[in-house]
């Protein structure tokens, strides 16, 4: 009897994003006065007051539309966060290479002492490892980002490759986001689960003939997953209905 590989979303399925926020909030306050200048207040309010525009649905749209390939839209994402902030804080940029790079930095200190972590979530990642599951993410996250919040879980090691839209250069929100995931791990759809929040995520998935299961409220009737969960926590106890003859 063979088991499925399990791919695991991060944002909703593993870490709480309402938690995520004010985190890194305050932790943009901790690193950015030293390097630039700036109170730690003033740089967690340009934190929101960017991200809320950034992510205001026309404006990331048009970004998303903009973009010809996933490396060239992390680039001017993290370019337009950090400029944008200097600019409500009236603090000089630096130039355009400095700044990706201490946008690196800041990831790298930030990401890691988030603590967001849903309940019993770490030690249900911790189980289907030690259970001899193959587990890798399907996120929206850049691999470097999901590293970072892993390690700050302290399950890093219970992975193998962490899927965002970076090693496959598609975003999560298209078709062939889960056909590339497939054709590079070198697996067929039916050997695969597909453990997200999203029900048009799972959809995408269930249309290609993955195993699904979908975390959090319910979902119109429209999205069918083989198993409806309230969160990760009470994955292991159901693994058992999705092992392969």
């Amino acid at each position: 009897m063979g088991r499925v590989t399990i791919f695991l979303d991060d944002g909703g399925v593993m870490n709480d994003n309402a938690l995520r926020g004010p985190q890194w909030r305050r932790l943009v306050g901790e690193f950015f006065p030293p390097r630039l200048g700036g109170t730690a207040l003033a740089w967690a309010e340009a934190n929101l007051d960017v991200m809320e525009q950034m992510f205001e649905p026309p404006n990331w749209e048009r970004r998303l539309e903009a973009a010809s390939d996933y490396a060239s839209f992390y680039r001017q994402y993290g370019l337009d966060w950090l400029g944008g902030m200097c600019a409500l804080l009236n603090i000089s940029c630096p130039v355009e290479e400095e700044c990706i790079e201490l946008v690196e930095q800041a990831n790298a200190f930030i990401i890691p002492r988030v603590r967001s972590a849903f309940p019993g979530a770490a030690q249900a990642i911790r189980r289907l490892y030690d259970a001899g599951y193959t587990l890798h993410t399907a996120s929206g996250e850049p691999s470097n980002e999901l590293a970072y919040y892993l390690e700050g879980m302290e399950v890093r090691d219970c992975f193998g490759r962490l899927y965002g839209p970076d090693l496959i250069d598609t975003f999560k929100l298209t078709p062939r986001y889960y056909e590339r995931v497939f054709a590079d791990l070198g697996i067929e759809p039916a050997e695969a689960l597909i453990v997200d929040d999203r029900p048009d995520c799972i959809d995408q998935a269930a249309r290609l003939g993955a195993h699904t299961v979908l975390i959090g409220p319910k979902s119109p009737e429209t999205y069918r997953p083989d198993l409806r969960l309230a969160s990760l926590a009470e994955l292991p106890e159901q693994m058992q209905r999705f092992d392969l003859t």
